[in-house]
């Protein structure tokens, strides 16, 4: 058991230091790691990891890594997740959408699978705020050409 926790705490380490980290924002890393589970299987596979630990061990981390990411992302104020969202979708090259619910499967995709339906509501509900406040935010900026 010692030897699994400390395993799991050096996996958590490597996947932030090395992977989080760099991202611009809980947004970013929240589709990283959605990215990293194989919607088929449920498993997070992750390609480096599992070349220095086992995969069982790399899966556990990265889902509890996964879900705790999704909380505290649901913890930022809207004004910050709306910023985080704005950067994280540029940073993937994507345009922004006048309507988020235009993204509704990929940001549906960053709900990790045990979440409760009270945050996955939660969630829900924030993406329509942030796409009204993207659209208020959009609105001012043309009309201010």
């Amino acid at each position: 058991m010692q030897e699994q926790l400390r395993v799991n705490r050096q996996i958590i380490y490597d996947l932030a230091a090395r992977y989080l980290e760099p991202l611009p924002g809980s947004f970013a890393r929240l589709a990283y790691l959605a990215g990293l589970r194989d919607p088929k299987t449920g498993i997070y596979v992750h390609p480096d990891l599992h070349l220095i630990y086992p995969k069982e061990s790399v899966h556990q981390a990265l889902a509890t890594c996964h879900e705790e990411l999704f909380e505290r992302s649901l913890e930022l104020p809207l004004l910050e997740q709306r910023e985080e969202l704005l950067e994280c979708l540029s940073a993937a090259g994507q345009v922004i959408p006048q309507e988020l619910s235009n993204r509704r499967a990929l940001f549906e995709a960053w709900i990790p699978p045990s979440t409760p339906d009270y945050l996955k509501e939660l969630f829900q509900a924030n993406l329509q705020a942030l796409g009204e406040l993207l659209h208020e935010r959009n609105s001012k900026a043309r009309s201010n050409t």
